[in-house]
């Protein structure tokens, strides 16, 4: 679909040469994200520069009635910044300076193209570091991080994204320019900062954004644990926390994604553990320490074999490494695989667990696991050979029964992924008619064209092919521990 002229002119003429992306080959560099099973040509790719350039394009779709998407590093594995087709992706790559580090108020601004990790290394010399850490984080941006409200390994002791951005500089769907927060914490009136972070890129473009950094604790230790099976290895991590004590982060492993782990970084994993869990404490040195003994003492309780403390920060580094590329490294045992991301309560871990398990059997695909067990965040990766007719929909549908899972343990659909396309059409599995409405009123109050990554979050009968139903009852609300609105 072309783009009327005068409309493409107007972006000619709010933009730098060099900012428009036409040529058919170069856009198929944005035509998906991290989820590559689904895919769409923009129209356009525009790379701007400076927020008054954001508003410039965002303005000139608003007036021509042109969707836009907004995109980061496309690392993202929902298809949140999957583009529409006849639409234009507003990738916001140049907008990648550091704007202001602010020591004393423990604030750093950032433009959404800053990436993760340059973030703490850009205040780490003066004993700062910003905490929220996805997996991506050498190659993610703040930006994408807000939009999906990005947690990692940290997250169980430190929170999420959400947790550490405390201002925003938002331009809406119509153009309009608005901050939300600032330095402070928890300003008067309705949370819209709360709103926004989450939101998947639906209700504006954040341009700038001020985040929170944290002091770099006095110590931090990582422990190795290999168990003889998976439910070992879970049931010490509702131990753990049991016991009173609150890791930074938990990590599970299992076999198969140890093994490739292994194949890729060679980090030193137990070759006969059937599960590895990863436990790292951070704080004030005697209580990290007190609480090391206790992880120690509670995973050998728990019938671990080999348990090893990391004793310098290389072998610490070594240990995260295997962690943090075995998304990657699954590509050494299966040509291709679909991520899924779904929460489950932590004590009910050994049982989705084996669930999982009975459904690899029953699809006839592997599924290797591995998640953040401290808050019951898992990420199974369902194996599957795309040359194989009717592989990639069994793939999907094995995914699909396994947030399924999640929601009849009382869990949810995304823990940090997000929505997106992926799981859009989910959404009723956990909120009924009127839930998603409200939801959709929401979306409404920022963007009555619907033009802000139209497609995502919230089912549409075009995208799923939904029909009005009863309401699927989650199981938190049969226990008389939550309501529907």
């Amino acid at each position: 679909m072309s783009l009327e002229a005068a409309f493409v002119g107007e972006l000619e003429a709010a933009l730098p040469p060099g900012a428009i992306i036409r040529e058919p080959e170069q856009l198929r560099t944005y035509e998906c994200d991290g989820l590559t099973g689904h895919r769409a040509l923009p129209a356009l790719v525009v790379l701007p520069r400076s927020t008054e350039q954001v508003q410039a394009v965002v303005r000139a779709c608003h007036r021509h009635r042109i969707p836009f998407v907004a995109r980061g590093a496309g690392t993202g594995l929902s298809g949140g910044a999957l583009p529409v087709a006849g639409g234009i992706v507003i990738s916001l790559a140049r907008m990648n300076r550091i704007l202001e580090v602010d020591l004393e108020s423990e604030r750093v601004t950032v433009q959404p193209g800053v990436i993760n990790l340059d973030v703490t290394r850009a205040v780490l010399p003066a004993g700062l570091y910003y905490a929220p850490d996805p997996s991506s984080q050498q190659v993610c941006t703040i930006g994408g991080n807000v939009a999906e409200n990005s947690g990692g390994a940290h997250c169980l002791k430190h929170g999420f994204t959400v947790n550490h951005v405390t201002g925003l500089t938002v331009v809406l769907p119509d153009g309009e320019l608005v901050r939300l927060g600032g330095k402070g914490f928890d300003g008067p009136g309705y949370d819209l900062l709360g709103v926004f972070v989450g939101s998947e890129g639906t209700l504006g473009i954040a341009t700038e954004i001020v985040l929170r950094v944290l002091r770099v604790p006095e110590a931090t230790r990582t422990l190795l644990a290999g168990f003889p099976s998976v439910d070992a290895a879970g049931r010490a991590v509702s131990q753990v926390i049991a016991a009173g004590m609150l890791p930074s982060a938990i990590e599970l492993m299992d076999r198969l994604t140890l093994e490739a782990a292994e194949a890729a970084v060679a980090p030193g994993y137990p070759p006969d553990a059937q599960a590895v869990l990863l436990v790292e404490l951070d704080g004030v040195a005697a209580q990290v320490e007190e609480d090391l003994a206790l992880v120690q003492a509670v995973c050998r309780d728990c019938d671990a074999g080999e348990v090893r403390v990391a004793e310098s920060d290389d072998e610490r580094a070594l240990l995260w490494k295997g962690r943090k590329s075995a998304f990657a490294a699954m590509g050494r045992v299966s040509r291709d695989y679909y991520v899924q991301d779904g929460v489950v309560p932590r004590t009910r871990l050994p049982e989705v667990l084996r669930r999982i398990a009975d459904l690899e059997r029953e699809h006839g695909l592997r599924v290797g696991n591995v998640f953040h067990a401290g808050d019951g965040n898992l990420h199974p990766l369902v194996l599957y050979d795309g040359r194989i007719d009717g592989q990639p929909e069994r793939a999907e549908r094995l995914a699909g029964a396994i947030l399924e899972a999640c929601i009849d343990a009382g869990g949810s659909i995304t823990g940090e992924h997000g929505v997106g396309v992926d799981k859009a059409c989910s959404m009723p599995l956990m909120f009924g008619p009127d839930d998603l409405e409200a939801m959709r009123r929401l979306r409404r109050a920022f963007d009555p064209e619907g033009l802000a990554n139209p497609g995502k979050v919230l089912p549409t009968p075009r995208l799923c092919g939904e029909v009005p139903g009863p309401y699927r009852a989650h199981p938190l609300e049969l226990a008389g521990r939550a309501e529907r609105l």
